[in-house]
C-alpha cells in the first residue's frame, strides 16, 4: 500500500519558513540540503516518524510567487492533528498564529482554522 510522503508548500524565504513552522507550529526540521546556489531541499514535519511532511520550496518565478499563500484557492488545504488541543493551541497563540475563528466542538472533535505565515488555511484538530 502507498502512503502520502510529502506536500510542497511554496514560500518566499527558506529560513523564515523554517523559523515559522518549527517555532510557531512546533514542527521538526527533518532535512535542509543545499542543491544549488538558489535551491535547497527543505523538509519539515509535525512528527518525522509518521505521516506526511512538508517540502518547503522557495518561489523562483513570478508564477510561483503568485502561489504563495494561495495554494488551494482560499480553501482549507492542510489538516494538522493534535493529541492535546489546548496545549498546542496555547503555544500557537503565544507565537501569534493567526486564527480565523474561535475554537469549536464538532462531532469529529475540537477544531479551529488558522492561516499560516503565508495565508494558507489549515484546520487544527483534536479528534474524538
Amino acid at each position: 500500500m502507498a502512503n502520502l510522503g510529502m506536500i510542497t508548500v511554496v514560500v518566499d524565504n527558506y529560513d523564515e519558513a523554517i523559523e515559522y513552522y518549527t517555532t510557531a507550529l512546533g514542527f521538526t526540521l527533518v532535512e535542509d540540503t543545499t542543491m544549488s546556489e538558489t535551491k535547497r531541499w527543505v523538509v519539515i514535519a509535525p512528527d518525522p516518524t509518521q505521516g506526511a511532511a512538508l517540502l518547503i520550496a522557495e518561489a523562483t518565478t513570478p508564477t510561483q510567487q503568485t502561489a504563495i499563500g494561495n495554494q488551494t484557492g482560499g480553501r482549507v488545504g492542510f489538516f494538522l492533528y493534535t493529541d492535546n488541543f489546548d496545549r498546542d493551541y496555547a503555544r500557537m497563540a503565544e507565537h501569534n498564529v493567526q486564527f480565523t475563528e474561535q475554537p469549536r466542538n464538532e462531532d469529529f472533535g475540537k477544531v479551529v482554522v488558522f492561516a499560516d505565515k503565508y495565508g494558507n488555511l489549515w484546520d487544527f484538530i483534536e479528534r474524538r
